[in-house]
């Protein structure tokens, strides 16, 4: 043996592989596959989210005499047109529509753009008492609703905004929750040296949040549209409250139908599923680039 030979550096000695990092190479690029019990299990769910709803269908396609009967009815009956144009007229819901539509997609269109705004803010822009101001926006998310809706309507008739729809648009333009998920979302999918890079090129701050921080926060603007809508269309309490029967919206034109000596339980759920089928349809129409922003921010998270 050589005196290099001697000298040279002996390259380190590879460990064994375990026959368990062995597995997991070979299982990385394999597709994962659903066994038998996991069908099962989503049949379940699906049914028993599906069940509300179809039954209200049924319930719709009767008269409330069969519907007192002991079994209840399982199949439907030959009522449902009958009961939904019975339904539509008491009620009133196509100003109630209209009404609701205006009032629901102003909320979301407010909430969303305040929201990505003020959540990029606390995101990436460094100021004074940012963390101190993120905390009160958080905390606010643990005050009941109830307690502010008296002082809400005593601020409401003071503006002289009683029975008005920009009563119910206005105190809830904004969203705490809202903010919170676009802030959680904006620090982890839209990088800093973005930014940076926008400012170096001489980009204003309104390009910025045009050009940069709306393309990249889509996929979470997409998710809190949606469940703001959903949220603004089933809203109860407060429309309850400030508006009535001349100018309502879809739950309180609703609720008209539950009034009387004895109310037509067929008619109450016919007017339900007709204040359902908006939100289905935007689902149907919408679904697919809903779910897909999902996976998107999912990934790019």
């Amino acid at each position: 043996m050589t005196t290099s030979e001697l000298t040279r550096p002996r390259a380190p000695e590879r460990a064994p592989e375990s026959k368990a990092s062995r597995r997991r190479v070979m299982g990385a690029g394999k597709q994962m596959h659903a066994g038998p019990l996991t069908y099962v299990v989503l049949t379940v769910f699906a049914v028993g989210s599906l069940a509300p709803l179809v039954w209200t269908a049924i319930a719709a396609s009767r008269t409330s005499q069969r519907l007192a009967e002991a079994p209840p009815p399982l199949w439907f009956g030959g009522n449902l047109f009958k009961n939904l144009e019975t339904a539509w007229e008491q009620a009133g819901l196509g100003t109630a529509m209209l009404n609701t539509t205006l009032v629901a997609g102003t909320i979301t269109v407010g909430t969303v753009l305040f929201s990505t705004l003020a959540g990029f803010a606390f995101a990436k822009l460094r100021f004074r008492f940012s963390s101190v101001l993120l905390l009160l926006t958080i905390g606010t998310m643990m005050i009941p609703p109830q307690l502010a809706v008296v002082p809400l309507y005593l601020w409401m008739s003071d503006l002289n905004w009683s029975n008005q729809l920009q009563t119910v648009i206005l105190p809830t333009l904004v969203s705490a929750f809202g903010t919170f998920f676009m802030r959680q979302y904006l620090v982890q999918a839209l990088p800093s040296e973005l930014i940076e890079a926008a400012r170096v090129d001489g980009a204003s701050s309104v390009r910025i949040v045009w050009h940069v921080v709306f393309p990249a926060a889509r996929p979470a603007m997409a998710v809190l549209g949606l469940l703001t809508f959903v949220m603004a269309w089933n809203d109860f309490l407060w429309p309850i409250l400030a508006l009535n029967q001349q100018n309502p919206t879809v739950q309180v034109a609703l609720n008209a139908l539950g009034t009387g000596y004895i109310p037509d339980q067929s008619v109450i759920m016919a007017g339900a599923l007709l204040g359902t089928l908006p939100l289905l349809i935007a689902f149907l129409l919408f679904g697919k680039q809903i779910v897909g922003g999902i996976m998107q921010g999912a990934i790019k998270g």
